[in-house]
């Protein structure tokens, strides 16, 4: 007689069938990654919440109280009343003349200025990376740190450009008490305090460029004008078609620069920008729907502008 096998049998199916798993109960996959990501959806939850309350709730109540007001704690619904009254207000009208030339002259300084700060930039091998924390550091100051330094710079008696302007034997200028250099000097001001983060986005571009493109237009006998408007402005179209964008909707809310050095009217009303007609309605003259109706108009204009952008855009790259 054999002595009995110790290797189990190979025809015994179910000695080798694994255990069966039991099904996950219902909903198990979806609890499972909702506690993976608690964190993040906390973090989303809160931002959202944030926005809800100090952005959208806003500009919805923007929206009724444009159309209404109120007096003696009550609310009336009064229609294009609101609008009417802002057309009417001389005020008005010079606003916006003051919000497109600080737009326009914040364009051609504040525009032009960092792209060519990060020209400059971009040519250093060494040194760059002091270059661009001095160039961000106005970025960094508080903005009425900033503004307290041009007042000084400005003051007509002991203000350092008139002192430089003495030292070259050129006549002193009343940079913010005179209406025609007002708007000028806050732009100076707002283009130093704001354009540190426009040439630092410029050269992150730039050096995004390939260098070959730049040796080709050289051995086609390009000099440095012709290599920046045949390769570097087509190169970088993208980023400066979304600064110029940007740019336009931050100068059109310009506020802190003229308050802060002018205070917000100026010299015969130079520099009284929309916002700041805002900031009369409804702090000076509780007129809180008079205030909302022409934040109403801006956003319209905005948006509009902001929209007709967009078309243009998809229209180039299709």
């Amino acid at each position: 007689m054999s002595a009995p096998s110790l290797t189990p049998s190979t025809a015994d199916p179910a000695r080798h069938t694994p255990p069966r798993k039991a099904p996950p109960p219902p909903g198990g996959r979806f609890a499972k990654s909702l506690r993976r990501n608690l964190t993040a959806h906390g973090f989303l939850i809160g931002a959202v919440v944030c926005f809800a309350v100090f952005s959208w709730y806003p500009m919805v109540r923007e929206f009724f109280l444009a159309f209404q007001k109120t007096e003696n704690g009550e609310t009336t619904w009064v229609g294009l009343d609101n609008l009417t009254t802002v057309f009417n207000d001389p005020a008005f009208w010079q606003a916006w003349r003051n919000t497109l030339l600080f737009t326009v002259l914040a364009l051609l300084l504040g525009f032009v200025v960092p792209f060519a700060v990060a020209l400059v930039i971009n040519e250093f091998h060494h040194g760059q990376g002091y270059l661009r924390l001095l160039v961000y550091l106005p970025v960094m100051l508080p903005p009425v740190a900033s503004v307290l330094l041009f007042k000084y710079l400005y003051d007509p008696g002991y203000g350092l450009l008139n002192e430089l302007l003495g030292i070259l034997h050129l006549p002193e200028q009343q940079w913010l008490q005179d209406p025609d250099l007002s708007m000028l000097s806050v732009v100076i001001a707002s283009t130093w305090m704001n354009m540190g983060g426009a040439a630092l986005i410029y050269l992150a571009a730039l050096q995004g460029i390939p260098g070959e493109l730049y040796e080709a237009a050289e051995l086609d006998g390009a000099g440095l004008l012709r290599k920046i408007w045949h390769v570097t402005i087509p190169q970088t179209r993208l980023i400066l078609s979304l600064m110029l964008l940007m740019q336009i909707i931050a100068t059109m809310q310009v506020f802190v620069e003229p308050f802060l050095l002018t205070g917000g009217a100026g010299p015969e009303g130079s520099t009284t920008t929309v916002v700041y007609l805002i900031y009369q309605y409804a702090f000076n003259f509780n007129n809180y729907g008079a205030a909302a109706a022409l934040g109403l108009l801006l956003l319209v204009l905005l948006a509009g502008f902001s929209a007709a952008y967009v078309k243009l855009s998809r229209t180039e790259d299709a």
